[in-house]
């Protein structure tokens, strides 16, 4: 359980490994063995590669630890799923933090403003940053024995991510193209799957595949939320231009510029489909909404005049359907909603600069 020995076993250690290869060390990516494929929940193997990605780590070391602590959530102890439970040492949640190294040490996985132990997205990113303070990638094994203070733990750990390993994954962790899955909990907190090809990138900023304009890479460092948008903005790809979103823009044939942002803000989770059904918003209503000014991950640029209309930044792509002369990219010649990589945003309008917030 994470901390019970807290960094001081990492200074009496020293720089000791306990017996991981150099490539281990240094958080060579894999793809999922067919045990990890059976075994770990599809939300869970998610969130362990999107984790390890932002902090250079080896995946799983992490599903290892995982399976160790609460079996990937299914252990009917409720201090692994149950809300403010503990067990007899303090420690909570799927990774099983105490208090103490909680404040140290958690973060904000999903992106959704709290800081929770017991939720997993929080719990597996603050496993991996409490595994690259402690020593990761560097020495994976001084760092699981500062997460639990027994050789039989560091063992076990070992032994399960030897378990989930499958080929080398290539340069993902570096910063280049990654592993092609098919899984995907687009809708944020579902383990749902997505139509189209996901394929992960290291760092914060999208990028288009080699040789597919309609295939944007996820970003591995940006939060759940961002990178379902962009895989989002993957399912809308083949769609021409049209009013067929509205008031729906789920199933639609055809999207046009607001049911496209309508569609992405629903799957990603940040606005529910009710509200969308309810309120049809459209181009001129995106002026307005949100937080003002750029976002971190995601801008959206609405407008009325001279004509309604409205796109989305997201991780760096913009995501419009407007392409007459304000895109230089494989997709400039294409109607509908498309990625577009023109470096600077249009000019034919005075744009409102919003974001959702938080993101």
């Amino acid at each position: 359980m994470a901390g019970l020995m807290g960094l001081a076993v990492i200074g009496a250690l020293g720089g000791m490994s306990l017996g991981m290869g150099n490539a281990e060390r240094l958080g060579q990516g894999y793809e999922a063995s067919a045990q990890a494929l059976s075994d770990i929940p599809p939300t869970y193997l998610r969130l362990y590669r999107q984790a390890a990605a932002r902090y250079r780590l080896d995946w799983t070391i992490l599903a290892g630890i995982g399976k160790v602590e609460c079996d990937h959530g299914r252990d009917p102890d409720p201090a692994c799923t149950q809300e403010g439970a503990v067990n007899s040492a303090g420690a909570g949640g799927p990774m099983q933090f105490i208090a103490s190294t909680w404040q140290l040490y958690g973060v904000d996985g999903d992106g959704d403003g709290r800081v929770d132990r017991w939720d997993p997205a929080d719990a597996i990113y603050s496993a991996a940053n409490y595994l690259h303070a402690s020593g990761a990638p560097q020495d994976y094994g001084r760092a699981i024995l500062a997460y639990n203070h027994a050789g039989w733990y560091v063992a076990e750990v070992e032994q399960w991510a030897r378990r989930y390993r499958g080929a080398s994954a290539g340069p993902a962790s570096a910063g280049g193209e990654g592993v092609l899955t098919g899984v995907w909990g687009a809708d944020v907190g579902l383990a749902g799957q997505s139509p189209t090809p996901v394929r992960f990138i290291g760092g914060e900023r999208a990028g288009l595949a080699s040789r597919d304009g309609h295939l944007a890479l996820v970003p591995a460092g940006v939060p759940a939320t961002v990178q379902a948008m962009v895989v989002a903005g993957n399912e809308l790809q083949d769609l021409p231009y049209g009013p067929g979103g509205h008031p729906d823009p789920r199933g639609a044939t055809q999207e046009d510029c607001s049911s496209t942002i309508n569609y992405v803000l629903y799957r990603s989770g940040v606005r529910p489909i009710s509200e969308i059904l309810a309120e049809n918003p459209l181009a001129q209503d995106y002026v307005h909404w949100g937080a003002p000014g750029p976002g971190r991950w995601v801008t959206i640029y609405a407008t009325s005049q001279p004509t309604p209309h409205v796109f989305a930044v997201i991780a760096g792509l913009r995501l419009d359907t407007s392409h007459d002369g304000t895109d230089t990219g494989p997709n400039q010649r294409e109607d509908g909603p498309r990625w577009r990589i023109l470096d600077h945003i249009p000019t034919w309008a005075h744009w409102s600069v919003r974001h959702p917030p938080g993101l």
